[in-house]
């Protein structure tokens, strides 16, 4: 597969490849990476590289779009970001991300979950963008508010968390709110 790539003033997002497993199953091997995750952790790199060529494979089929986030001056693995597209009659895609702690809290979550609303609206066009978070996710509520995402509802203990049943917030943005 050929390297797809996306940029921003500070972030060079590039589609997945096997070479990432060692960085990908360290991010998916945090804590508190997983703590509003429902997927778990990995539980050893065979497993992680499972959902890497899945990864790999949806993006050939372009059912999803997972990409690692590099630092653009020193392409510095930093985490992930992701579009994953729904039926194709509704034009729907959700967005997900995941950023190593060492890079939380300095605007690089919203400047790619920014530029993968781009890419689903502009480069895919795609009607309507989802997200939904845990709601004691604060840092990810902020990302999706700042990115100018509409919350919609609240649903109550639909996630499987570590620490029981969580709430989700759901959020979404149209295609007419992004222009």
């Amino acid at each position: 597969m050929k390297t797809f790539k996306l940029l921003t003033d500070r972030l060079l997002l590039k589609s997945v490849e096997v070479s990432n497993l060692s960085e990908v199953h360290e991010l998916l091997s945090i804590p508190e990476v997983d703590q509003y995750n429902a997927l778990g952790i990995p539980t050893n790199k065979e497993v992680t590289n499972v959902y890497l060529q899945e990864w790999i494979d949806d993006f050939e089929m372009r059912k999803e779009f997972v990409f690692s986030i590099q630092n653009i001056a020193n392409e510095e693995f930093m985490g992930l970001v992701s579009l994953k597209i729904g039926n194709p009659k509704y034009s729907i895609g959700s967005i997900w991300y995941k950023l190593h702690p060492d890079f939380w809290s300095k605007g690089y979550a919203t400047e790619s979950a920014r530029r993968i609303l781009k890419f689903s609206f502009e480069e895919i066009g795609l009607h309507r963008v989802e997200a939904g978070c845990a709601i004691e996710n604060i840092g990810s509520v902020r990302v999706l508010e700042k990115i100018g995402m509409i919350k919609e509802g609240h649903k109550r203990k639909v996630l499987p968390l570590k620490t029981g049943w969580s709430d989700n917030y759901e959020f979404a943005m149209l295609e007419e709110d992004w222009k």
